[in-house]
């Protein structure tokens, strides 16, 4: 599904997200939705994705009707965007430095949640027996193994002698998980999006 609404940017979409204390960053957030827009699951609405980024209860509380337009307009232009990315088959890890072992701590915890929280569960959207062709799954799969090498050097103490070794494993692991994203774009979305419109025509 796809709406209307110009983006905004990034650095007004991350004031947005701060004036509504949402607990996901924005970098979590075009993750989450690049993976629901992927999903096959039929009953995932941008509304839904958007909601479950706050905790249960604790979803803002839109006190006019033009407030409550002008916050899903915000949100559904940088669905749009994503779903542009998609198409182009440009989504991708953001880019993160890592130049000391606090860095390299803060980067390995903020891959586990974009991945597991965002791309991960984006795509599978709360359910856990999606129809989807096995080399997919086993795509997904692998993913989420990925995601354990973040989370073993997040909890693993570091020497400094270890750093330059570590770092470059962590950047390989970035660009394994890119291709796993870019491969099921371009052999499981993409053709679903090409079927869908061949549908409607």
């Amino acid at each position: 599904m796809q709406s209307q609404n110009k983006y905004i940017g990034d650095d007004k979409f991350t004031k947005m997200l701060e004036h509504y204390h949402c607990p996901a960053d924005i970098n979590l957030i075009k993750l989450r939705f690049a993976g629901a827009i992927s999903s096959p699951n039929l009953n995932l609405r941008p509304t839904d994705v958007i909601s479950s980024l706050w905790a249960k209860g604790q979803e803002p509380r839109l006190q006019t009707k033009e407030e409550a337009e002008l916050f899903f307009k915000f949100f559904m232009g940088l669905w749009d965007e994503i779903f542009e990315q998609i198409k182009l088959n440009k989504i991708s890890l953001p880019i993160e430095k890592i130049k000391t072992i606090p860095d390299l701590i803060t980067f390995c915890t903020k891959r586990c949640e974009q991945i597991e929280a965002g791309y991960l569960e984006g795509f599978w959207g709360g359910e856990e027996n999606l129809k989807i062709p096995a080399f997919i799954a086993q795509i997904l799969d692998s993913i989420s193994d990925l995601c354990d090498i973040y989370q073993q050097f997040k909890t693993r103490d570091i020497k400094d002698s270890e750093f330059d070794n570590v770092v470059k494993t962590l950047l390989h692991t970035d660009k394994m998980v890119n291709r796993s994203i870019s491969f099921i774009t371009e052999n499981y979305v993409l053709p679903r999006f090409q079927q869908q419109t061949s549908q409607i025509n």
